[in-house]
C-alpha cells in the first residue's frame, strides 16, 4: 500500500499548517468508510445482542491490508504509516468498535511489537499470519489482581533447561479466545518492572486455557476472555525482546495502543453525531417542524461537533509525531483522554437528542453510550492518564 502521510509544519516565519488530507489519505479514508457502510455497520447490532462478532470478518480485514497497516511489506504487512492507521481505525470505530478493537489489539499491540522487538525468525512466523488475517494476536498483560499496577504482575515464568514454564493468569484480554498467539507478559526475575519478560506463546500450547467473558456492558461483539496458564512450556526463542525488558515492550505498545483507543473513540464520537443530526433533521415535534430547529437541540449536536474535531486533531498530532520520529507518549496519553472522555459525552448527547427512542437498541445511540464508556478504563484509565501526563510536565515520577 506504501501510504505516506503528508507531514504538517509550521513556523512564525509564514510556513502554513496543512491539516488537510491528500488523495492517497482520502482514498484510503473512503475506502475503509465504504468497507465499515458494506460489512460492519448493517450487522453491528445483531453482533452486539449475539455477543460474538462474525469471524468472517477478520480475513476481510486481512484481504483489504488493514491488518497489516505500517508492517513491512517483506513480512506480509501492506506498508503505510500511522496516520493511515488512525484514518482506517477512525472508520472502524464508527462502525462498531468491536472491530476495531480486534485490529487495535493484534496489528498494533502485537503485531506492531512483534515488528518492533522480534528476531528475524519471529517476524517471519507470526507477522504474515497476523496481516493476512489468518490468525489473530491477542495482548495478555492485565491480570485480576494488577490492572493499572502492570509492574506488579504474578504470571511467572520459570526457565527449564532450554525452555520457560508459565504459570499465573491473565484478565480482560480481547481476542482471548479467538487468537492463535498471545503476547504474555510474565515474571522471570526481581519485583518491580524490571524482572518482567515477553513471550509469544501459542494459545494451543498444553496447559494454556481460556474462557470467555460474557454480560459486558459494551464491546459486546467482541471476544474478551480470562487466560489461565498451568506449567504453559515455550522454547526459550519465544521470548520476545531481551530477558527482563518484557515492561519496556509493553509501556511501547500502549503508548501506540493508545492513539489507536483515541482514534476509535474519534470514531464513535463522529457516529454520534450522524446520528444526532440524522435524527433531529427529521424527528417532527410540537409546531410541525423538526427539532432541529430548537436551540437547546443545536447546543448539544455544537457540543458533539466540538469533541469530533478536539478529539480527531489530538489523535492525528499523535500520528504525525510517530511518523516524524519524534517523541509521543505524552501526546498519545492526552489524546487517549480527551477523545475517551469525549466518545462518552459524544454518546450521552446524541441518547439525549434521541430521547426516548435511544434508550432502545433499535437505534444506535444506546450501543454508542455503552461502547465508549469502557474506553475510559481500559489501556489506562483516565485517571492513569491524567498520572503520565502530569509526570511528563513535571518531571515528578507520581506513579512507581
Amino acid at each position: 500500500m506504501g501510504l505516506q502521510s503528508k507531514t504538517s509544519s509550521a513556523s512564525f516565519e509564514g510556513t502554513e499548517m496543512d491539516l488537510s488530507l491528500n488523495e492517497e489519505q482520502q482514498a484510503l479514508r473512503r475506502l475503509a468508510a465504504e468497507f465499515a457502510d458494506r460489512e460492519i455497520v448493517p450487522h453491528a447490532t445483531a453482533w452486539d445482542r449475539a455477543e460474538q462478532v462474525d469471524r468472517k470478518i477478520v480475513r476481510k480485514l486481512g484481504d483489504l491490508g488493514f491488518l497489516g497497516l505500517t508492517i513491512p511489506e517483506e513480512y506480509g504487512g501492506s506498508g503505510g504509516d500511522h496516520f493511515a492507521y488512525v484514518l482506517v481505525l477512525e472508520e472502524l470505530g464508527r462502525a462498531d468498535s468491536a472491530v476495531r478493537g480486534m485490529v487495535s489489539v493484534s496489528l498494533g499491540l502485537v503485531g506492531k511489537s512483534i515488528n518492533h522487538w522480534g528476531t528475524e525468525e519471529q517476524k517471519q512466523y507470526w507477522l504474515p499470519r497476523l496481516c493476512s488475517g489468518e490468525s489473530l494476536a491477542c495482548f495478555a498483560l492485565t491480570e485480576p489482581d494488577t490492572g493499572s499496577d502492570a509492574a506488579n504482575l504474578t504470571t511467572k515464568a520459570v526457565r527449564d533447561g532450554d525452555d520457560w514454564v508459565l504459570s499465573g493468569s491473565k484478565m480482560f484480554i480481547t481476542n482471548g479466545t479467538w487468537a492463535e498467539v498471545a503476547l504474555v507478559f510474565a515474571r522471570t526475575g526481581e519485583p518491580g518492572h524490571r524482572g518482567i519478560s515477553a513471550f509469544l506463546v501459542p494459545t494451543d500450547s498444553a496447559g494454556f486455557t481460556r474462557t470467555e467473558i460474557h454480560g459486558k456492558l459494551g464491546l459486546r461483539g467482541q471476544a474478551t476472555a480470562e487466560l489461565s496458564f498451568d506449567g504453559v512450556r515455550v522454547p526459550a526463542s519465544a521470548m520476545l525482546g531481551p530477558e527482563g525488558k518484557g515492561f519496556s515492550v509493553a509501556m511501547s505498545a500502549l503508548a501506540k495502543g493508545r492513539m489507536s483507543v483515541a482514534a476509535g473513540c474519534v470514531g464513535i464520537a463522529e457516529a454520534a453525531l450522524r446520528a444526532a443530526v440524522g435524527h433531529a433533521t427529521t424527528r417532527i415535534q410540537f409546531d410541525g417542524k423538526p427539532i432541529a430547529h430548537r436551540q437547546l437541540v443545536q447546543e448539544l449536536i455544537a457540543a458533539i461537533a466540538l469533541d469530533v474535531d478536539a478529539a480527531r486533531l489530538l489523535t492525528w498530532r499523535v500520528a504525525d509525531l510517530i511518523d516524524r520520529g519524534e517523541e509521543f507518549a505524552r501526546e498519545s496519553s492526552m489524546a487517549k483522554l480527551f477523545a475517551s472522555e469525549a466518545a462518552v459525552r459524544a454518546a450521552n448527547n446524541a441518547l439525549q437528542v434521541f430521547g426516548g427512542y435511544g434508550y432502545i437498541d433499535e437505534y444506535p445511540v444506546g450501543k454508542l453510550v455503552r461502547d465508549a464508556r469502557v474506553m475510559t478504563l481500559y489501556e489506562g484509565t483516565s485517571e492513569l492518564q491524567k498520572l503520565l501526563i502530569g509526570r511528563a510536565h513535571t518531571g515528578i515520577n507520581a506513579i512507581a
